[in-house]
């Protein structure tokens, strides 16, 4: 019996020690990621409320706005479709929030059947590939940007990142972290399969 315990002592420090270093690449690679002049801008889908962007989809937008402006984008594409509870589509609804801001609409791809963040990806490469877009910024919270990686690169962008903190929402911003561990690991596995 003693035995056990140490055998299952073991097995949970070391799942507990693999979390701890999967969270610690998850945040570095958030903080560290620094966007390159691309083809394209794309801001993954996040929560709308009606038809207005949530807070973290409004980070994102505003983020790829500063990155418009800076030239590192020619285009912006903007992915997401309707949730429950939504007027319009995320995509929708950050086309609208980037022109009432000054991009021109001619500018703005949007991709608005994605339920997923690889289905934003997978979409918005069918954008790219359509309108000889080869390479691009993608723009998400920090927490979010390890997978949107293991998913661009397994969807064929030619990508650098970019990521939002949302300060004011820290409890939102930690749970992120979290639940990217699992989230991660997940996608790894399906990547590394396909």
């Amino acid at each position: 019996m003693k035995r056990i315990f140490k055998l299952l002592g073991i097995l949970i420090g070391s799942v507990i020690i693999a979390f701890i270093i999967l969270e610690l690449i998850i945040i570095s690679f958030g903080v560290n990621s620094k966007p390159k002049k691309s083809d394209a801008i794309i801001v993954l889908g996040c929560a709308v409320y009606g038809s207005f962007p949530s807070p973290f989809f409004r980070a994102r937008l505003d983020e790829a706005l500063r990155l418009y402006n800076k030239g590192y984008g020619r285009y912006i594409i903007v992915s997401g479709g309707k949730g429950p509870g939504e007027n319009i589509s995320e995509a929708e609804a950050g086309k609208e929030y980037l022109v009432a801001r000054g991009v021109p609409s001619e500018f703005i791809l949007i991709e608005n059947k994605s339920f997923s963040t690889y289905e934003n990806l997978l979409f918005s490469k069918k954008l790219m590939n359509k309108y000889s877009l080869k390479s691009a910024v993608i723009v998400s919270n920090r927490f979010h940007l390890k997978r949107a990686s293991i998913i661009a690169k397994r969807v064929g962008i030619e990508a650098s990142f970019s990521g939002v903190y949302v300060g004011q929402y820290l409890y939102e911003e930690v749970h992120g972290f979290l639940r990217e561990v699992p989230a991660v690991l997940y996608t790894y596995l399906i990547h590394l399969r396909q």
